[in-house]
């Protein structure tokens, strides 16, 4: 495994031990007890002992081969694109997509024109694999309608046929409590029949209910902060408050990975934006340095306000934030940290709360602390944690909390019972198990997948698991191959992902059997041979009678 980004010195691989290999991936193999004395003296050299446990990531480069021919793959599919354009401009093939009227060429155009012919010639050949109804509760399995089309995707039919029992590797339920049975649904269903669905009001006029001041209270308790506010929106947390907290004057920090959440926010604040290399301390620590010394752009006055804006989990590359050194680096420079935990509350941590406490850090560290209901706790909405003082403030300055209708009662409650579950105020060990559960079956997949030889991103304790296609057809056939295994998957590609690293994203879930898993990953495997997708120039070694995180690597010379 690699450390990622480009992090280390060469010097701090030597402390540790182990020589990286062909694209910077680890050729030794270590016994247990050997390998965790080294990654101890690894940190102690590197990180000045920031870390009290291995990171451990891998970003495994592109062969050179796959990236030719994705690149062959896209130029092939833009000639014809164009081809086809100019068939549709003479009325040779019919355009079924919104195109400027004739009486106003002359005017502004309404619509980009790169992202229109995207749209129209290559989006639309995979646009199936996207957008998939389905017609029951998105737990470790569910039923999925199915739908035809007779104009290649350009319009969908339904065909009466329901597709039963598909194994879902692509919702975010990290801890199962999407589902319909059990306290939560049943405690959801009260409150339904006795405060009704909606509140018909802002929190700020008639639609403060008790419920919601018992649900801050319970976030600020999980958290470990002073004080909380919940919105009923997760994108529109980062994108209403960061406005709320930043402006001009200000210079807002950003990795380049971050979510789109977080970007729109950062814009809509009207502070100077910088972006720094993802996870790597070396880009962000020259751009603070840079801030303190020449200040703002022609006036040279100091920043009002530097705010760092990273995520908890990414969920697009399935990476950890380096924490420790962001908090670091966030205190050296007298900085302010906004910390975006939309995927890693819950599903990291000995007790789910995230990856402050993953990394056992003091949650005051982190000025501004961020997540939302709609993965582990399966609802929806969103959190801002902190000081008190800074809660305050939010109340009367973030156009959510002013103008936006409050959260629903149900929904309310759907949160309130699955974070009493995984704190145990229930008075059960639900909560732990299934944080347990999910951490096993997040490494047993991650192994397993690098045994079979695809090339898979991020952390290995990230429940977000991307697999890399490459090839825009190859997006299209896995995930039409895979449905018809029964195995629902979400695919990505360009441009939500550079144009050469489309992949598959799988999520894991507390909610999976090791049998699910099995069934998946044979099917995965399966397909992985058919379209030729086993990409790892690396081979490993399986082993069953060894913890998960010692997998073996060597070179693969084929």
């Amino acid at each position: 495994m690699t450390e990622s980004a480009g992090n280390k010195k060469e010097d701090c691989h030597a402390a540790n031990g182990v020589k990286p290999g062909r694209n910077g991936m680890v050729k030794n193999h270590h016994h247990h007890h050997q390998y965790q004395k080294q990654e101890k003296v690894y940190h102690a050299a590197c990180n000045g002992e920031l870390y009290s446990r291995p990171f451990i990531e891998s970003f495994e480069e592109t062969p050179m081969l796959v990236a030719v021919l994705t690149y062959m793959g896209y130029g092939i599919l833009t000639i014809f694109g164009y081809l086809r354009d100019f068939m549709r401009e003479w009325k040779i093939e019919k355009c079924h997509i919104a195109r400027e009227r004739e009486e106003q060429k002359d005017f502004v155009p309404l619509y980009q024109d790169f992202e229109n012919f995207y749209t129209r010639n290559l989006y639309m050949r995979i646009r199936d694999s996207w957008n998939r109804p389905i017609c029951g509760v998105p737990g470790a399995k569910f039923d999925l309608v199915e739908r035809s089309s007779k104009d290649y995707n350009w319009t969908f039919e339904y065909t009466g046929r329901v597709v039963k029992n598909v194994i879902n590797l692509g919702s975010y339920n990290y801890l199962g409590f999407a589902e319909n049975t059990g306290s939560c649904a049943t405690a959801a269903g009260d409150v339904t029949v006795k405060f009704g669905v909606g509140v018909a009001s802002t929190r700020q006029e008639m639609g403060n209910l008790d419920r919601h001041e018992e649900l801050e209270k319970l976030v600020a308790s999980f958290l470990g902060v002073e004080s909380a506010m919940a919105f009923a929106m997760g994108f529109a947390t980062n994108s209403m408050n960061i406005p709320a907290i930043a402006g001009k004057g200000c210079l807002i920090l950003s990795d380049e990975l971050n979510h789109a959440s977080l970007v729109l926010g950062a814009r809509l604040s009207g502070s100077t934006i910088r972006v720094f290399k993802h996870n790597n301390m070396q880009s962000l620590e020259k751009l603070l340095r840079d801030a303190i010394v020449h200040g703002q752009p022609r006036t040279h006055r100091p920043w009002k306000k530097i705010l760092i804006l990273v995520e908890g989990i990414y969920s697009m590359e399935g990476s950890i934030i380096r924490l420790p050194e962001v908090i670091a680096l966030k205190k050296k420079y007298k900085a302010y940290l906004y910390l975006d935990e939309a995927h890693s509350i819950g599903a990291l941590g000995p007790s789910g709360r995230g990856v402050v406490e993953y990394f056992g850090l003091d949650p005051k560290d982190v000025d501004i602390m961020m997540g939302t209901f709609t993965k582990s706790f399966g609802a929806s909405g969103g959190y801002i944690g902190g000081r008190k003082d800074l809660i305050d403030y939010l109340r009367t300055h973030s156009h959510s909390a002013i103008y936006a209708t409050s959260m629903s009662p149900p929904v309310l409650e759907q949160i309130i019972t699955s974070m009493k579950c995984i704190m145990g105020e229930d008075g059960m060990t639900i909560g732990r198990s299934r944080i347990q559960r999910l951490a096993a079956n997040t490494v047993y997949f991650r192994r397993r997948l690098r045994e079979m030889g695809f090339i898979i991103y991020g952390n290995n304790d990230s429940p977000v698991v991307p697999m890399m296609l490459y090839m825009p057809a190859k997006i299209g056939a896995f995930g039409r191959e895979m449905l018809k295994r029964n195995i629902g998957v979400v695919v990505v590609g360009f441009p939500a992902t550079p144009i050469i690293e489309s992949r598959a994203r799988f999520c894991i879930s507390a909610a999976h059997s090791k049998e699910m898993l099995d069934r998946a990953l044979d099917v995965i495997s399966e397909v992985g041979d058919l379209l030729q997708l086993k990409y790892s120039r690396h081979k490993v070694l399986p082993s069953l009678d060894r913890p998960f995180d010692e997998t073996t690597y060597e070179e693969n010379e084929e």
